[in-house]
């Protein structure tokens, strides 16, 4: 028998590898941190942990097949084979290598520890994919394992409301809503399918009620992301106050000292605002392809900027720093991230970067494309804030604003206040689509649209539903997606207008410059 090799460091010195590694990659330092694991992985070889974070960091920066290897080694030294295949499956799913979570999670079910909630992650990739029946299947193997396992339930709830049995999928999510639960997303996400399914059954108040529910769940969790979205608040601020038209406007000049000139769109506006719905039109172009909600302009153009200063140098002094050929430097790692995420190149494909939050990063991508055309989102804010609070999202920076509507209320007017600030100053390098115009008249949309990016007509762009059912798409709303336009969200604000009432006033002045008095 082939003995594992032993530890060849002691746990204290491991540690300190690890928290270091760590500090590394929390400061964007990627290749740094990636090696200080490597050489932890060397003297540890037998820890299946270390792999498997390896892996997901090697995902993360794009190289697959490290990751992979990485996967493989861990599952081979682990202990419990069934858990770090069901991880490896996990970390592919959060870097979206679909392929290859399917392939982990396929090994999960030849194992014999395997668990019922693997069965039913498994399950949520299929159903993402929209391989509903596959999906049901596994739900069902997950089910016979344990009758009542909270995530299997969740799943089929989930499936049943996606197919029409809405009383069916409310039978099935009250079963376990009640019931004790360790896993909190998992309950969590309980209470936001009692919500969804009682608002699509009319039950509003029932409804708001179950969304409280979860957010009460939730909101003991969230302290650490507070904190850090505190700090990111106070430097957009910053940002937001300091940014004169003099500087914005000699950025843009600035486009000829920067060839070659990149075909280049972002997608943005406020969350919740139809960017989905626009993205997924666009990118059923031909001569159109699309990243969705990734952080390769952040983490790949920006923060090589920001690397040069000291780490509390404002966002307005890292961009006013930045000598050409750093800002060369960052268009190239965009592009080469954005293709090595792709996994195909771009060519003279336009490219649309399609990420409501990193609106709040408009002035950056001026800086470093000012070539980059624009496209703005807007809907009607009291549906923008209701969506928002509804949406089952796992705690992170941005979703921990809606756990309070007066939280989401707040987030909006930040977000939506600089685009008033910036819109004056980009004149002609931007085009606002609203939702609501997208719904009545799809058509006339796309093509206004187009014609903004200088791309041809193409008649493939209004059967979007086809192209979307074909990939995987991040955003909540990946099921709706995938159906031809539909209009019932329009207006759903009005069922519940008494939970907003307190937050109208602050609204109102921009329901009246978007036009939705």
């Amino acid at each position: 028998m082939k003995l594992k090799r032993p530890q060849l460091v002691s746990n204290g010195s491991l540690s300190r590898m690890l928290q270091s590694a760590q500090a590394a990659w929390d400061s964007k330092k990627f290749q740094e941190g990636i090696e200080t694991l490597e050489r932890a992985s060397r003297l540890d070889p037998a820890n299946a942990s270390i792999l498997l974070g390896l892996g997901n960091w090697h995902g993360c920066r794009y190289n697959y097949a490290a990751a992979e290897q990485c996967f493989e080694k861990a599952g081979r030294v682990a202990i419990h084979k069934a858990h770090a295949f069901a991880a490896a499956g996990m970390f592919c799913g959060d870097f979206r290598n679909y392929t290859m979570s399917e392939r982990f999670f396929l090994r999960v079910g030849e194992q014999a520890d395997a668990t019922p909630k693997m069965l039913a992650q498994l399950a949520t990739l299929y159903e993402r994919q929209r391989r509903l029946d596959e999906a049901a299947a596994m739900v069902e193997r997950a089910l016979q394992m344990n009758g009542d396992h909270a995530l299997a339930l969740v799943v089929k709830a989930r499936l049943q409301r996606q197919t029409g049995g809405v009383e069916a999928a409310e039978q099935t999510i009250r079963s376990i809503v009640t019931q004790p639960n360790t896993d909190v997303w998992d309950h969590a996400q309980a209470w936001y399918e009692l919500g969804l399914i009682l608002d699509r059954r009319e039950k509003y108040d029932d409804a708001m009620a179950a969304f409280a529910q979860a957010k009460i769940l939730l909101k003991p969790h969230a302290g650490r992301f507070f904190a850090g979205l505190e700090i990111l608040r106070q430097r957009n601020q910053a940002m937001r106050e300091n940014l004169r038209p003099e500087i914005l406007q000699g950025w843009l000049d600035a486009g000829p000292s920067l060839p070659p000139p990149r075909r280049l769109a972002f997608l943005g506006g406020h969350p919740r605002s139809g960017t989905t719905l626009l993205e997924q039109v666009l990118d059923s172009h031909p001569g159109i392809i699309s990243l969705d909600e990734t952080d390769i302009f952040h983490d790949d153009a920006y923060m090589p900027l920001a690397h040069r200063l000291p780490g509390d140098a404002s966002m307005l002094s890292v961009l006013e720093a930045a000598p050409l050929d750093a800002l060369q430097q960052s268009r190239a790692n965009y592009f080469r991230s954005a293709e090595l995420y792709l996994n195909r190149s771009i060519g003279d494909r336009l490219l649309i970067d399609k990420n409501p939050p990193t609106t709040f990063l408009l002035p950056l991508l001026v800086r470093i494309f000012p070539e980059i055309k624009l496209l703005v989102a807007l809907r009607d804010p009291r549906d923008v804030i209701l969506s928002c609070f509804m949406q089952p999202i796992p705690l992170n920076y941005g979703s921990t604003t809606y756990l309070a509507l007066e939280r989401t209320v707040d987030e909006y007017i930040a977000l939506m206040s600089l685009w008033q600030k910036l819109k004056p100053m980009l004149e002609g390098h931007y085009l606002e689509i609203r939702y609501e115009d997208m719904v009545n008249d799809l058509e006339s949309v796309a093509r206004k649209t187009l014609h903004f990016l200088g791309v041809a007509w193409d008649e493939r762009v209004l059967r979007f539903d086809e192209h979307a059912r074909k990939k995987v798409v991040r955003s909540p709303t990946y099921a709706d997606v995938a159906q031809p336009v539909y209009k019932r969200a329009k207006g759903r604000w009005e069922h519940y207008r008494r939970y907003l009432e307190p937050y109208l006033p602050k609204l109102e002045p921009f329901v009246k410059a978007f036009g939705y008095e």
